[in-house]
């Protein structure tokens, strides 16, 4: 799209494509495997999406790969997901970096394991001047912890006397929230 008119962009290249991951497990255990396939599957499903959005000039490619509600999950699928990301950063960040990805994660990292937490902040440290494409990868998301995170950023401001309570608008709400 143009963003000054809505309009498609002229090479037909989508600017921004969003994907939820959901459904490996399924997947897995339609085909008589264990979920843990399917969650490794889903993986691979991700790593060529990626290569192809660089290849076709994608701008921005928002991966939803572990949702606030997957804490729900039994622990052991929850433990082998949170491992497959720390494997997945450990393998993947020189080929991001070398491709020109930027990675941003977005989410509550106060959840996740300090391990996983330093994966991420090296990677998004060794991507942080890339341009060729940003990959968000939303993990330990959900829409309601995103508005609460620029709520309390918008309160601090307001406390520290940065913003005025009456400048908290839509606008204001939108800057502050992770996607």
């Amino acid at each position: 799209m143009d963003p000054t008119t809505d309009a498609p962009a002229a090479t037909g290249v989508p600017r921004h494509v969003a994907i939820i991951m959901d459904g490996n497990g399924r997947w897995a255990e339609a085909r008589g495997l264990q979920r843990s396939a399917g969650h490794r599957a889903g993986i691979q499903a991700v790593k060529g999406i990626i290569e192809h959005s660089v290849r076709r000039g994608v701008g921005a490619l928002t991966v939803f790969a572990f949702s606030s509600e997957n804490w729900q999950r039994p622990q052991e699928e929850v433990g082998l997901l949170m491992q497959l990301f720390v494997e997945g950063l450990q393998r993947e960040a020189d080929g991001l970096a070398r491709n020109g990805v930027r990675l941003r994660v977005v989410g509550e990292r106060q959840r996740l394991a300090p391990q996983l937490v330093a994966g991420i902040r090296e990677a998004e440290r060794r991507t942080a001047a890339n341009d060729r494409l940003e990959l968000v990868v939303a993990v330990s998301y959900g829409g309601r912890w995103d508005f609460v995170q620029a709520a309390r950023v918008l309160a601090a401001d307001a406390a520290r006397g940065t913003l005025l309570p009456a400048a908290i608008d839509e606008a204001a709400i939108a800057g502050r929230l992770a996607l």
